[in-house]
C-alpha cells in the first residue's frame, strides 16, 4: 500500500516537472526570436529593425539567411512543446484547449517562414495562418472561467490582443508608412507577452495546486 502510494506520489511529481519544463519553452520561444532578430541584423551591419521588416534578414543569399533559418525553425519546435505543455494543463484544469491549438498556427507560420525565404512565394503564403494567433487571448478571455484560469487573465489576455493587433497596421501604408518593421513588430511583441504570461502563469498555477493536480492523477 504505502509503495502503491509512493509510486504515485513520484508519478505525479514527475509529471508535474514535466510540464513546468514544456511550459517554461514558451518564455524561451520569444527570447530566441528577438535574439535571432538582433543577430541578424548585426551581420547584415546596414539593417534597420523600424525600417525594414523581418522577414528581410533571412533573404537568400545575404549572410545572415541560414541562422535567421535555424532560429525560427527553433521557435517552432520550442512552441510545440510550449502548446504541448499548455494543453496538458489544461486538460487538468478543465480549461478549453481551443486558445491552445491556436498558437499552433503560429508553430506552422513560423517555421514556414523560416525554411522558404523571401523571395520565395511560399514565405508568405506559409506565414498567413500565424494571422489566427490573434485569437488565441480572445477565445482564452471567452472560454476559461475566472475560477480555474491564471491570474491576471482578463488584463494580460486584452495587452497581448492590442499589442498583436497593432501589428495589422503593416497593411496599412499610410499609417505609419515609413516604418513597417516596427508596425510589423508590434505582432511579435505582443504574441511573446501572451506566450511569457501563459509560460509563467501556469507554471505558478501547478506549483499553488499540487494537492489538486495529485488528486486529479489518483
Amino acid at each position: 500500500m504505502a509503495n502503491t502510494e509512493f509510486s504515485n506520489e513520484s508519478s505525479n511529481h514527475s509529471s508535474q516537472a514535466s510540464t513546468i519544463r514544456l511550459l517554461f519553452c514558451g518564455s524561451l520561444t520569444p527570447l530566441v526570436f528577438w535574439t535571432t532578430t538582433v543577430i541578424c541584423g548585426f551581420v547584415l551591419g546596414d539593417y534597420n529593425h523600424f525600417s525594414r521588416m523581418v522577414s528581410e534578414l533571412g533573404t537568400i543569399g545575404t549572410p545572415s539567411q541560414f541562422l535567421f533559418t535555424a532560429g525560427l525553425v527553433s521557435c517552432s519546435i520550442l512552441s510545440v512543446l510550449f502548446v504541448f505543455g499548455l494543453r496538458r494543463i489544461c486538460l487538468r484544469l478543465k480549461l478549453s484547449t481551443l486558445p491552445v491549438w491556436l498558437i499552433f498556427s503560429y508553430s506552422f507560420s513560423i517555421a514556414g517562414a523560416g525554411l522558404f525565404p523571401l523571395p520565395l512565394r511560399l514565405h508568405g503564403i506559409l506565414g498567413m495562418p500565424s494571422i489566427a494567433l490573434v485569437l488565441s487571448p480572445l477565445t482564452a478571455l471567452l472560454l476559461w472561467p475566472r475560477v480555474h484560469s491564471p491570474s491576471n487573465l482578463r488584463i494580460m489576455a486584452c495587452l497581448a490582443f492590442a499589442i498583436m493587433s497593432l501589428g495589422f497596421l503593416a497593411f496599412s501604408p499610410t499609417i505609419l508608412g515609413s516604418l513597417p518593421g516596427l508596425k510589423q513588430r508590434f505582432f511579435h511583441v505582443g504574441w511573446g507577452v501572451w506566450f511569457i504570461y501563459l509560460s509563467v502563469s501556469f507554471t505558478q498555477a501547478i506549483k499553488d495546486r499540487q494537492p489538486e493536480l495529485r488528486s486529479m492523477h489518483a
